[in-house]
């Protein structure tokens, strides 16, 4: 008799609940889902998108105490996103929603294509109401509002300060030229820290990073489907994608080089020369850094190729996709396993930073980078 895992019957037994009120059904699946603790795994109604905050108003949220009492503190809140544009800025606390209290551990959500007042403490203990006022995503299938992905700015001392917030894009080419625009901007900065806390991870875009950490062809890791790992495999003679094309009309080209059969990829880095930075670069994660950005971080500290500073990433390195399953209801399911070159799965237990440090909320209320502040430190010593 095969054996039941304890996913299984925890799922099992809460069907009946989850059936009981159709009313409540979405948000008791979901609450399923917290509870199996499930990688890159989501389910929603096409016509009622409830979304967490990084993805819906590309701002995250820390668990703190204040005064005595958990509360949900923004902290990563990134330019040109919907959070930002309605003035929330880090240290603000999220005391409601729709005025609904919130407090963890329940998560704030919000709705795509759709207006919520949340009720804001400022670090100044001035409380506000702001309307938050979510676009309408590119994908039906894949809900996410983009920021600003790519951001830069020259610190004291030559230092480079490169800030990511996501890898837009599947291929990321538009993201690529992007990142290149960055990085000819601090042409004259001999070291570099790029920040990576709260990126929500994104398409392939990251190749092109994780390039400019190398002047060599590396491999990267690999992307592995349930069927080729059964089936067996090399992970030198799986098919490699080694570079982001300067313009789509390759797209048509690589839909049907990479589209076709079995999905497992090998990663190479392009080998884009020599950088006045290489071997002083110090990367920022913290625990909302999450799949691409996991696999930038995962790179660099596997090839000493950057000092990784922060906090714990999540261990969310899964490929997802997503399913119709009738309705009006799109299943988003994991496809495919990431590994490291070394054969290293990160899933679950996320990348441990060289030096560690956390942002509290003392120092988000005071507007002190303490991350940043150590991440220059570091990178001056380098």
């Amino acid at each position: 008799m095969p054996s039941i895992s304890v996913g299984e019957r925890r799922a099992a037994q809460r069907a009946q609940e989850i059936l009981r009120d159709p009313e409540q059904f979405e948000k008791r699946v979901h609450s399923l889902l917290a509870e199996l603790h499930t990688s890159h795994t989501g389910f929603f109604h096409m016509s009622n998108r409830l979304v967490p905050a990084p993805l819906a108003i590309n701002a995250t949220l820390k668990s703190c105490p204040v005064a005595g009492e958990l509360n949900w503190v923004f902290q990563d809140v990134h330019e040109g996103g919907v959070a930002h544009a309605a003035g929330i800025r880090p240290g603000d606390l999220l005391v409601a929603v729709d005025d609904k209290r919130l407090v963890p551990p329940t998560v704030p959500v919000f709705r795509m294509s759709g207006s919520s007042t949340a009720s804001v403490q400022r670090p100044s203990g001035v409380a506000n109401r702001v309307r938050i006022d979510v676009p309408k995503p590119k994908s039906s299938r894949h809900p996410v509002n983009v920021p600003r992905a790519v951001a830069h700015l020259s610190l004291p001392s030559q230092v480079g300060y490169l800030k990511i917030n996501m890898f837009p894009g599947v291929i990321g080419i538009d993201f690529a030229k992007e990142v290149e625009a960055a990085i000819a901007g601090l042409s004259m900065c001999d070291r570099l820290v790029i920040d990576l806390r709260g990126n929500t991870g994104g398409g392939i875009g990251g190749l092109r990073v994780m390039s400019y950490l190398t002047p060599d062809k590396l491999p990267i890791g690999f992307s592995l489907t349930r069927r080729r790992a059964q089936s067996g495999y090399k992970r030198e003679e799986l098919r490699r994608f080694g570079r982001i094309p300067s313009t789509k009309a390759a797209l048509p080209w690589l839909i049907v080089k990479y589209g076709m059969g079995d999905k497992s990829i090998c990663l190479y880095t392009e080998g884009l020369g020599s950088q006045k930075f290489h071997g002083k670069v110090v990367l920022l994660v913290n625990e909302h850094s999450v799949s691409a950005a996991e696999m930038l971080a995962a790179f660099a500290a596997e090839n000493n190729l950057a000092k990784i500073v922060g906090t714990k990433t999540a261990g969310r390195l899964l490929s997802g996709s997503a399913f119709r399953v009738g309705h009006g209801y799109i299943l988003v399911l994991p496809t495919a396993a990431y590994l490291t070159w070394s054969g290293r799965s990160l899933e679950g237990t996320g990348i441990t930073p060289d030096v560690e440090i956390d942002a509290t909320y003392e120092s988000l209320r005071a507007g002190e980078d303490v991350q940043l502040q150590k991440a220059t430190e570091i990178v001056m010593q380098m």
